[in-house]
């Protein structure tokens, strides 16, 4: 049994910290960590099974999260904090010799760009330690990287082509929200979309009506417009999946957040460069997030389901093939289990999965690695345990 760190305690951190208790063979003991102690501690109190412990943390500086961990003793971090804090808990967890794992790459406060190089620069650095850190285990990046692994190594000889799709087919009541950290969303929708083909990386414009494409999803969803982004298991896939040709994104989104989400451009409010406002230094984006509904409150309003899979194309004895994979997650479903919506469960039930075959050795390698780098087996097994069965054909 082991203890585990989980920094975050927003919506994803919540459903970690759930589901991880109710695994008590496994984790037999939490520590909740956030620069609120407040959240950490209403999350702590609807969880009976292990102990649970609460602390405040600044994640920003690792000296605070080095000082967290020689204090709680955990064999792991699970870090469900914000993408810039990944470099400073990652010092922390080589300072203080603990495993890390996390849910979305690093980016730079003051510029959105989304690339996993300054983490895969820690890999000399953890291998000589002889630690772990896994990058990316939340859905998408996570097990969409996952599904393409199996599909390589029980449907497949080569890949030539994935498609990676996330409808989210929900609705929260609200006029304009985001299912997951405001800030981080919109900064992602609102970036250049990039797709990787022939060897090189084609950017296209933000959202563009002109590549995207309409989606007959199942399970009673139907046709929804999905449009190409760039997502960071683009990148990693395109080093990690030999000879694949091609890999795309696309996420759906309802005409109501396109719609609020052109105006805020249009007036600035998506801005991450501070601006000067009534005598102070204010970043447009983090007062819009201010204001914004907090995500972990949608589960109680939200309806519906959420659709992720990978449409792949390649050969198998010669044969061409065209192969599906993919998850189906009803929001009221994961409410009712530990008071989420979907988009914050299918985030956090893989990051538990991932901690767990970590801590039990089945996942544990020295060094620096993307989810598509390790056995897909054990970890497709445990997502139809834990709620997330997937369906392939």
């Amino acid at each position: 049994m082991s203890k585990v760190l989980i920094i975050g305690a927003g919506g994803v951190g919540s459903v970690v910290a759930k589901k991880c208790a109710m695994v008590p063979d496994v984790f037999s003991e939490l520590c909740l960590a956030s620069r609120t102690k407040s959240k950490c501690d209403a999350i702590a109190a609807d969880i009976a099974n292990v102990p649970v412990h609460t602390a405040q943390v600044d994640a920003d500086h690792s000296d605070q999260v080095a000082a967290l961990i020689r204090d709680f003793g955990p064999e792991l971090v699970v870090n469900v904090a914000l993408p810039y804090q990944d470099l400073a808990i990652m010092d922390a967890c080589l300072e203080t010799g603990v495993h890390y794992l996390d849910t979305a790459n690093y980016e730079p406060p003051d510029e959105a760009k989304f690339c996993y190089r300054w983490q895969w620069d820690y890999r000399q650095r953890f291998e000589d330690a002889g630690l772990m850190a896994l990058l990316g285990c939340g859905f998408d990046p996570g097990v969409t990287s996952i599904f393409v692994a199996h599909a390589l190594k029980h449907h497949f000889d080569s890949i030539e082509t994935v498609d990676i799709i996330d409808c989210n087919a929900g609705d929260h009541g609200q006029h304009f929200a985001t299912n997951f950290n405001p800030e981080i969303n919109i900064r992602e929708v609102t970036q250049p979309g990039k797709y990787f083909e022939d060897g090189r990386w084609v950017e296209t414009e933000p959202l563009s009506e002109e590549l995207a494409i309409d989606y007959d999803f199942p399970e009673g969803i139907g046709v929804k417009r999905a449009y190409l982004m760039y997502h960071e298991e683009l990148e990693s896939l395109a080093q990690n999946i030999p000879g694949v040709r091609r890999l795309r994104f696309y996420m759906t989104f309802s005409e109501s957040y396109l719609r609020h989400l052109r105006v805020l451009e249009n007036v600035g409010m998506t801005r991450i460069d501070p601006v000067e406002h009534d005598g102070h230094q204010i970043v447009p984006l983090q007062f819009l997030k201010s204001v914004l509904p907090e995500p972990s409150t949608l589960g109680t309003t939200t309806k519906g389901k959420t659709w992720i899979g990978c449409v792949i194309e390649g050969t198998r004895g010669g044969e061409r093939k065209s192969f599906r994979i993919y998850n189906t997650c009803d929001h009221e479903d994961c409410f009712s289990e530990v008071g989420s919506q979907a988009i914050s469960y299918t985030t956090g039930v893989p990051a538990m999965i991932g901690a767990m075959l970590m801590v039990k050795g089945v996942w544990m390698r020295p060094g620096v690695w993307n989810t598509e780098q390790l056995d897909p087996d054990p970890f497709m097994e445990q997502l139809n345990l834990h709620g997330l069965p997937w369906i392939e054909g």
